[in-house]
């Protein structure tokens, strides 16, 4: 299929985005680093108390915009490890919820589809097989990919994303970013892009979300597009041209 030049690029998030992470598959993963967490910060032979965790996770989550950054930075914790330990999970596919109609949603928006997800490599592939999504991206881009002068720099990084921008030969006015992140949403716009922001997974029985979800879902003014599912974006579409 040829894509016109002027055609604009979607940016799509993977997690609570294109499918119901909090329903499953963030609570595998939360309690799978909690138990990684209390082994790095443990003595040894004792693991960290589950304040001890929580509070660290929180707090790398708010400075680093990912609680393993803060590990990799002060605990000399690998990523690439980090990264397996708490996202192979056995049984992930029977974990995966979404809505039908994922496949002509993607289809019926105009231009090509990039995945933009902090998640690893492994993981979100998997994820998108069992959506029957992976062939409907031109690119997946993972954490693993998102180094800018050799330090890991995931979503919302801004250096990250211009990098993306120079790599895909893209200016940020014709990208459209879809997300369930405020901060993601935020830093894109600040470089020029359009955004679309969707609230139907966003639930305070995330743990990591919850200290980031605002009490109204009112649409910020970085926030062009408010939809509640990503089938809705074809409607909107006059809003983010």
């Amino acid at each position: 299929m040829h894509i016109k030049p002027s055609a604009p690029v979607w940016l799509f998030d993977l997690d609570n985005t294109l499918h119901n992470a909090s329903h499953a598959i963030f609570p595998a993963i939360t309690a799978r680093m909690n138990t990684y967490i209390a082994r790095v910060l443990g003595d040894g032979v004792t693991p960290a108390s589950d304040e001890v965790v929580n509070a660290a996770r929180k707090l790398y989550w708010t400075r680093y915009g990912a609680t393993m950054l803060g590990l990799v930075k002060h605990h000399g914790v690998r990523s690439d490890h980090f990264l397996r330990e708490t996202h192979d999970m056995p049984g992930l596919g029977g974990m995966v919820r979404a809505e039908r109609g994922l496949k002509r949603l993607l289809r019926a928006l105009p231009g090509r589809k990039v995945l933009l997800t902090n998640a690893p490599r492994r993981y979100s592939r998997e994820v998108l097989r069992h959506l029957g999504l992976h062939r409907h991206f031109s690119h997946h881009v993972a954490i693993e990919s998102m180094h800018v002068h050799r330090q890991l720099r995931p979503k919302p990084s801004r250096l990250m994303l211009r990098k993306l921008m120079r790599s895909q030969r893209l200016t940020p006015r014709r990208c459209i970013l879809v997300e369930d992140t405020l901060a993601n949403l935020r830093a894109a716009r600040q470089l020029g892009m359009r955004t679309a922001w969707v609230t139907q997974y966003l639930t305070a029985a995330d743990p990591i979300a919850m200290a980031h979800l605002p009490k109204r879902l009112n649409r910020p003014a970085w926030v062009d597009v408010k939809v509640k599912s990503v089938r809705h974006l074809p409607a909107r579409l006059s809003r983010l041209r």
